[in-house]
């Protein structure tokens, strides 16, 4: 049997020595950098960018618009997960993409015949205070707050009773942003619709969205001023279907999300979604230089890398498949850093000090589980045990994530090539069912996370996330240089925010 070389003169079957982030540390290195003053931003696919290499994961337990909204203001990006209907999940992009518009092109809007009932369903669907009031032509009438129908007791009354009825205050098509500031303070007023020369409305502008701008301004936008979404789908038709649905709604760019991204199905869903749209498509996940290169070939804008690092993820026991994550970034790196291709590390990551160090392996940006389960704004349940607080966390190849019950269907199976598996007694999940500490607002996690990635970057000398990349050095350590890493020798009775032992 022959021998490689690269590894102690071990035959080639072994491969190479994977590593993962226990496994190295950084290098400090001579440095004027100081920490709050790096610039973060990061490529997340060939043509979107972000302020943070912070991806929130395509997991039911992680990611739906309140996450996405959330991880896009502070200047990350959420994926949606697919464990839900195509329609539901284009509701997601959809809720996302107007949660902050600059201008809504598309408002929500109702008719004269609607009931007080109706828009107190439109406005706690999508998180708005009212709606303009339009007949069949779009030509505006009125609008309708929670001003007008705070004090009313009669769901059933109809809306033309309550309105504001035109003349209202409006401005024309085209409208700066100054112009359009100006007249929401002169007149104080909350929304500003846009209307045609005939009366139509094309748009409306709200307090709302200026008052976020400033609250956020590192927000990751689209060339619209809206927020910046992605989702995830399969392979099949069915996931053609919902890929070309989540397109429509106005998503960003599309994560053809599966446990094995070096296989057919895979390269087949990027290179035609690539063909028939215009948005950038993501492949995953793999673990190696070949399937990198297959999903570089295939047209992908970006690779998510990782194959059973998730702290749910059980692929590498039940499959015995997998690569340590370090290793497994570098290996992708090679492949996909000469094609400018970004690379996605997801997975794996328990502290904030392993953000750097997944960049100097070669990652561009980081995908987030279990850090980020336990924020406030992830869909998990939130639940107390022995008088603490704990939200709940699974792995989509679960048991759980992949089963039927009654009318609450799974789109989950297809990830881990179990779509043709009838009966839920037959699943072989690759994934378990746990819960995460509570952690508080997504603001509060997302500001540790960012301040270990900066102050990693001033220890190493770099700037950007580039140079970290070009520069950084990683050094391999022993059980006792981890053992040496963490707090010892001591009996712990404050955790900090950013450090707790698992």
């Amino acid at each position: 049997m022959s021998t490689n070389p690269g590894f102690d003169g071990l035959p080639a079957k072994f491969a190479q020595l994977g590593l993962t982030y226990d496994d190295v540390l950084l290098l400090p290195g001579a440095s004027d950098v100081i920490p709050s003053e790096v610039d973060t931003t990061t490529r997340i696919t060939r043509n979107i960018s972000a302020r943070l290499p912070l991806l929130s994961s395509a997991m039911d337990t992680v990611t739906e618009s309140r996450m996405a909204i959330a991880m896009a203001r502070q200047g990350g990006v959420g994926v949606l997960h697919r464990n839900l209907s195509i329609e539901d999940q284009a509701a997601q992009v959809d809720l996302v993409k107007r949660s902050e518009a600059g201008m809504v092109s598309n408002p929500v809007t109702c008719p004269p015949t609607a009931t007080i009932g109706d828009v107190e369903e439109l406005c706690a669907r999508y998180r708005i205070s009212g709606t303009p009031v339009v007949d069949e032509n779009g030509i505006l009438l009125g609008i309708v707050t929670n001003r007008d129908t705070r004090f009313e007791t009669d769901p059933s009354r109809p809306v033309l009773d309550v309105m504001t009825r035109m003349p209202l205050i409006t401005a024309p098509v085209g409208v700066s942003k100054d112009e359009a500031l100006r007249l929401l303070s002169t007149n104080k007023i909350e929304k500003l619709p846009i209307i045609d020369t005939d009366g139509r409305l094309t748009g409306l502008i709200t307090v709302k969205d200026f008052t976020k701008i400033m609250e956020f301004p590192f927000a990751t936008k689209d060339p619209h001023g809206r927020l910046v979404v992605g989702a995830a789908v399969g392979v099949g038709e069915e996931s053609y279907k919902r890929a070309m649905t989540l397109v429509e709604a106005g998503v960003d760019f599309v994560v053809v999300d599966t446990a094995h991204g070096h296989s057919g199905g895979v390269l087949e869903m990027v290179a035609r979604i690539k063909r028939e749209t215009s948005v950038d498509v993501v492949g995953g996940n793999i673990a190696t230089r070949a399937g990198a290169q297959a999903l570089v070939d295939a047209g992908a804008d970006g690779v998510k890398v990782g194959v059973g690092p998730g702290s749910i993820c059980t692929t590498r026991v039940v499959a015995g498949v997998g690569a340590p994550q370090v290793t497994a970034i570098y290996e992708a790196s090679l492949a996909c850093r000469p094609a400018g291709v970004p690379v996605i590390g997801d997975g794996g990551l328990q502290y904030s000090g392993d953000i750097p160090k997944a960049i100097v392996a070669g990652a561009d940006s980081v995908m987030l589980g279990s850090l980020l389960a336990g924020c406030e704004e992830s869909p998990g349940e939130l639940m107390f045990i022995n008088g603490k607080q704990f939200k709940s966390y699974r792995g989509m190849g679960s048991l759980a994530a992949m089963q039927t019950r009654g009318d609450k269907k799974s789109y989950s199976k297809d990830r881990y090539g179990l779509q043709d598996v009838g009966s839920d007694d037959d699943l072989v999940p690759q994934g378990v069912e746990g819960q995460v500490p509570y952690r508080g607002p997504l603001a509060s996690v997302a500001h540790q996370l960012v301040g270990g990635l900066q102050a990693g970057m001033g220890y190493a000398g770099a700037t950007s996330i580039a140079e970290l990349q070009e520069n950084g050095q990683l050094i391999r350590i022993t059980a006792a240089g981890l053992k040496e890493s963490h707090p010892h020798d001591i009996q712990m009775t404050v955790e900090a925010p950013n450090y707790s032992r698992r």
